[in-house]
């Protein structure tokens, strides 16, 4: 059963690896959250002459160089200043070129939002009348292409990269000191560290050329570098790579005179650890919020504390998802993970959890303002998918909670049957010494008994040699060859034995790479055993299947939160609807032509007829008029006098007169009739009979 447990994670990891990015590539560039809500002159307006300068109005603060804001005629060619300001709040003009001749101008533009986003767009307006422009408008867009793309997996690898910093060094401290000790958790927390720096210097270094050109060539531009640094963002990242050098002395102590320290000497250093770790983890967590959607719009002061308690609680339940995670399924076979630990993180969990609910209820309030903002924008459709991701989340959590105490519930019988191994594997090694004692002893005893017999009858021996030769000479001899053969009852035995030994020893020494191989053969075989052993509790692998399906679900979370901080906030998009509602009718073309057909009667001979009046395309801007006058037989004939005017009440403009010209009987035209604004206007024609027989007729029609 274990045997698939790996291809099956190698399988589910790659699965969701193209799930994230699926939803990075159809993220798009990032959203404008500073919306453009007025301009002066108004897209698509008309002017009787060229104004002497052009305003932008936004619905935030936004940041400007000199190439932000463009004033193009209909050939190409700049007729700005090119020294764009602001004039209060969230306005900002350039100025224009003295006499500029009529014709169609386009003003484009390309600023950065508070909130760290690019924004651009263009409109066009006319000066006299509209002419042909060379100026194309449509795809203008920022944020986009490649480095748009690149820029996006940046901060997708950012958020990852702190999460398993910040969770992983969590799960450490509050949930298993011991694990400290884990190469594999120490490996997970620097490969948070490591690519939570190097997604900074990323972004860093794609900073401008994404705010700017989107050209990957300018990623390298020194100068452009020089200017991302003086700018809000800039700071921003420069400041969560000065924290990241204190996070690394963080993890040096962590994983290093914390992890070699006894149980009591650890309880006072976690807290000294828990106290910095903390205040390196709100200030990388601030760098976001201070840069972002918490530092611009409705309640700033307070949405930025808020914005880093939230980003805490998703690292500490996420970035400990993955620890437990790992752990679970590459901790060492004699160092498992406890219940106790689990239970821990499970508790620390939870507690993520409602500081999320919490924090992310007033974060969905301040960005949507609006139930109906959840349905109707794409912010707050993409906030549905995460408060449904978390949903699953959490229940897939419980889960877990009920495995965790199942297995907390085993937990002691485990240790048990762990003990009582322990104790007969210890039984076996000692009785083991005890034989070889014995032998040893034996085999010492047995040596030296006859080691003394040989002694005395080789000693009888050469004494009756001696005697029988010569008395001095044999005596010499018999010396001389008991210290030869080293055969003296005591010394000659102690001898023997020691030669023994020392042969042994150098045996040994020849013979002591095989035990250590066979040591490490042993170890290795046992150590497979008991991952087998672990690995076969149905407990711990029920566990590990849910925290692997927790995990999962993470992962897509992540990337729907990186989205989510690269739309415009739906408050944002609908004061920008609500404020931008007439620019927006009056850019918009009509479908065709508006025909009002007017009954008069001027009492008079001949006084009865029907006026048609058609205007194409009925939109702002220049319009064609054409005027058909008709008998109730629908013949066509001429009046003396026909005048035309236009009026819209509601914003008391006009009435605009209108002095059509006669083509041929029964039809009049005007072409180049300006409407300046999109609305309700009525449509007023004066017909004249006779030198005294006259009435005005009219009708309301929308325009735009």
């Amino acid at each position: 059963m274990t045997q698939t447990i790996a291809p099956r994670l190698r399988t589910l990891v790659l699965l969701l690896l193209a799930a994230a990015c699926a939803l990075l590539a159809g993220a798009g560039p990032a959203s404008a959250h500073a919306a453009l809500t007025g301009s002066d002159p108004r897209e698509g307006a008309v002017v009787d002459k060229a104004p002497a300068q052009v305003s932008l109005t936004f619905s935030e603060s936004v940041s400007m160089d000199d190439d932000s804001l463009r004033v193009l005629d209909p050939r190409g060619k700049r007729v700005d200043d090119g020294k764009p300001s602001g004039t209060g709040g969230a306005t900002y003009s350039v100025k224009l070129h003295a006499g500029l001749p009529d014709g169609t101008y386009t003003v484009t533009y390309q600023v950065v939002s508070a909130d760290s986003h690019p924004v651009a767009g263009a409109y066009t307006f006319s000066v006299g009348a509209p002419s042909e422009t060379s100026v194309a408008v449509s795809g203008q867009s920022a944020g986009g292409g490649f480095v748009g793309g690149l820029y996006g997996v940046g901060r997708y690898v950012s958020y990852t990269g702190f999460a398993v910093l910040v969770g992983g060094a969590a799960f450490v401290l509050a949930c298993w000191p011991r694990g400290s000790g884990v190469r594999v958790l120490q490996r997970v927390v620097v490969s948070g560290w490591l690519a939570l720096t190097a997604a900074t210097l990323l972004l860093l270094l794609l900073r401008g050329s994404y705010t700017g050109s989107g050209k990957f060539a300018d990623v390298f531009d020194l100068n452009l570098l020089g200017e991302v640094l003086q700018t809000k963002p800039g700071a921003a990242l420069v400041s969560r790579l000065l924290l990241l050098a204190a996070a690394a002395l963080f993890i040096a102590v962590l994983f290093g005179a914390y992890d070699k320290r006894e149980d009591e000497e650890k309880r006072d250093l976690t807290f000294g650890l828990a106290v910095g770790g903390s205040v390196v983890a709100a200030g990388l967590a601030a760098t976001w919020a201070m840069s972002e959607h918490a530092s611009v719009g409705l309640q700033a002061g307070l949405a930025m504390p808020v914005d880093v308690v939230h980003l805490i609680a998703v690292a500490t339940w996420l970035g400990g998802l993955t620890a437990l995670l790992v752990a679970l399924y590459r901790g060492p076979a004699d160092t498992p993970v406890p219940a106790l630990a689990v239970r821990r993180f499970s508790r620390v969990a939870f507690g993520s959890v409602i500081a999320l609910v919490v924090t992310g209820t007033y974060q969905s309030w301040r960005q949507l303002g609006s139930w109906t903002a959840f349905t109707d924008t794409r912010y707050g459709q993409l906030l549905l998918v995460k408060i449904g991701l978390v949903a699953v989340l959490v229940g897939v959590a419980h889960f877990s909670r009920r495995w965790t105490a199942q297995l907390a519930e085993a937990a002691p019988a485990v240790a048990g049957a762990a003990a009582a191994r322990r104790a007969e594997k210890g039984a076996g090694k000692a009785s083991t010494k005890a034989s070889a004692k014995a032998s040893g002893t034996a085999s010492a005893k047995a040596g030296t008994k006859a080691s003394g017999t040989a002694s005395a009858k080789a000693g009888t021996k050469a004494s009756g040699t001696a005697s029988a030769k010569a008395g001095t000479k044999a005596s010499g001899n018999a010396k001389v060859a008991q210290k030869a053969s080293g055969t003296t009852k005591g010394s000659g035995t102690a001898k023997g034995t020691g030669t023994a030994k020392g042969s042994g020893t150098a045996k040994g020494s020849g013979g002591s790479p095989r035990a250590a191989q066979l040591a490490r053969q042993r170890a290795a075989v046992d150590a497979a055993r008991q991952k087998r052993q672990r690995d076969a509790d149905p407990n711990r692998f029920g566990l590990r299947r849910s925290v692997l399906a927790e995990a999962g679900i993470a992962v897509v979370l992540l990337v729907v939160t990186t989205v989510l901080t690269q739309t415009e906030p739906g408050r944002t998009e609908e004061e920008a609807k609500a404020a931008g509602g007439s620019s927006a009718a009056a850019s918009a073309p009509s479908t065709g032509a508006v025909t009002l057909d007017m009954p008069f009667d001027t009492g008079a001979q001949n006084g009865k007829g029907v006026v048609r009046v058609e205007l194409d395309p009925a939109r702002v801007g220049a319009n064609d008029m054409h005027l058909y006058v008709e008998r109730p037989d629908g013949t066509a004939f001429d009046l003396p006098e026909v005048k035309v005017a236009l009026t819209q009440k509601a914003k008391s403009i006009g009435p605009l007169p209108v002095a059509p010209d006669h083509i041929t009987t029964g039809h009049w035209s005007a072409s180049g009739v300006q409407i300046p604004m999109a609305g309700d206007w009525e449509v007023a024609v004066t017909v004249r009979t006779s030198d005294i027989d006259q009435v005005t007729i009219s009708k309301n029609t929308q325009i735009g």
